[in-house]
């Protein structure tokens, strides 16, 4: 009985929660722009392509924005002198599940008027793509990377789109989408066969393996497990 409940419990974990297609994420209710001095100015300076405005958790502002101006927005957010948004805190992303589009979540502080604003974007789920912003914050390079290799979504213009967490060979997808089975696309036979056929060199720089070397030539029988005492 105890088996069966188990199974029963886990049974649609692999396919992830089923949710109606193409709907757009939760967004929250519309808030007032003149809540927070720098929507009030996007709204101002861009209009329509600010798209929704929410406070979320009581006192989190955030703007949703149409997906192919937000590096010009994200510009102005920066350099303007009345925002200065010059901390890019995180860049990250999230998948709402059946096959709806994907949130890309910007997470700025500006230092000198000590403030924070989440800028929000939907991407194709079909089509992950959108354009860098490493070009503004250096902090977008690795967290640009870290976003592609756990969501998928592609960044243009971006001077070093690999992974950065899984092995650049990683052949199973994208681990945080929510169509990513619970146990990996492989058997864990498949798994260990494709890790242990992996040549070293990918993993090591020549100056770690030249460590190995040396390791090897003054104790040669360590890597059998001798050596001892």
């Amino acid at each position: 009985m105890a088996d069966r409940n188990l199974e029963d419990a886990v049974a649609g974990l692999e396919a992830g929660p089923a949710s109606p297609a193409a709907e757009e994420p939760q967004s929250g209710d519309s808030a007032d722009a003149a809540s927070h001095p720098s929507v009030a100015a996007l709204r101002a300076t861009f209009g329509d392509a600010v798209l929704h405005h929410a406070i979320m958790a009581g006192d989190e502002h955030v703007v949703r924005l149409k997906l192919d101006r937000v590096v010009e927005i994200l510009t102005w957010l920066k350099d303007d002198p009345a925002q200065r948004y010059d901390l890019l805190a995180d860049l990250t992303a999230v998948d709402w599940g059946g096959g709806r589009p994907l949130d890309l979540v910007y997470q700025l502080w500006s230092i000198p008027h000590r403030r924070a604003l989440r800028v929000k974007a939907s991407v194709s789920n079909a089509d992950p793509l959108a354009d860098t912003v490493s070009g503004l914050w250096k902090t977008a390079d690795w967290l640009e990377r870290e976003v592609w290799d756990m969501y998928g979504i592609r960044f243009r213009g971006h001077p070093d789109m690999r992974r950065i967490l899984m092995p650049e060979g990683y052949a199973e997808g994208h681990p945080l989408r929510k169509d990513f089975p619970l146990r990996g696309r492989f058997s864990r036979a498949e798994q260990t066969r494709r890790a242990l056929s992996i040549p070293v060199e990918e993993h090591y720089s020549e100056r770690e393996l030249s460590v190995i070397d040396e390791v090897h030539e003054h104790h040669p029988g360590r890597e059998q497990g001798g050596g001892a005492g």
